[in-house]
């Protein structure tokens, strides 16, 4: 039987927290919301819903994503390479399950770095930013849309955010701790699973 894989982006597949925070510095910078001063300030937006919590902070959300947009697009991300060590491990997966990237990126970005990468034929989706907002909403769409329950589904996760997301779809938590989020604070977030290396994925 076919599992289905939802994998987070940034972080995940990717190294490209440098590129990433500059996106997020410079739009909220551009809006006159510079509400990052230190990396610390970029990574505790990500102990929930990215989105959520800039709204909190006071950011006007249509303003931020409008000027996302724009400044995403023209982002050199040439320069972001996906961790070598996940390549082989995700082709094993894509020859036995279902892989969809669930994403707080913009959809374009991620499938231009996938099929550079050579990535791209392993997914059957890329759910970003463009498409929904909310993870959790992301993650009870892909089951809807390829007709599996929570018990066949897991989400692979590097932020408290996205364990504690996909835990309020009822799936499967899996926290990588080569990305972002530093081990304690994803087991802090209730992950089910905690994976130090790429491979440690297939023993799931």
């Amino acid at each position: 039987m076919k599992n289905l894989y939802l994998f987070d982006f940034d972080g995940v597949i990717v190294d490209s927290i440098d590129l990433y925070e500059h996106s997020i510095r410079t739009c909220l910078e551009t809006i006159n919301r510079p509400i990052i001063q230190t990396r610390e300030d970029f990574l505790d937006l990500f102990e929930e819903n990215f989105y959520e919590a800039i709204d909190k902070k006071g950011v006007p959300l249509e303003t931020f994503l409008r000027a996302s947009a724009s400044i995403i697009s023209s982002l050199d991300y040439s320069q972001v390479r996906a961790f070598q060590e996940m390549k082989p491990v995700l082709e094993r997966f894509s020859d036995t399950h279902f892989l969809v990237v669930i994403t707080s990126n913009r959809s374009e970005m991620v499938e231009k770095t996938l099929r550079r990468e050579h990535l791209d034929s392993l997914f059957i989706d890329i759910l970003g930013a463009d498409f929904m907002l909310s993870k959790t909403a992301k993650i009870a769409y892909a089951m809807n849309r390829w007709d599996k329950s929570p018990a066949e589904t897991y989400y692979i996760g590097d932020t408290a955010g996205d364990i504690r997301e996909a835990k309020s779809a009822g799936v499967h938590t899996v926290a990588v701790t080569w990305g972002w989020h530093q081990e304690a604070r994803l087991t802090g977030a209730g992950a089910e699973y905690v994976v130090r290396t790429p491979e440690d994925l297939l023993l799931l």
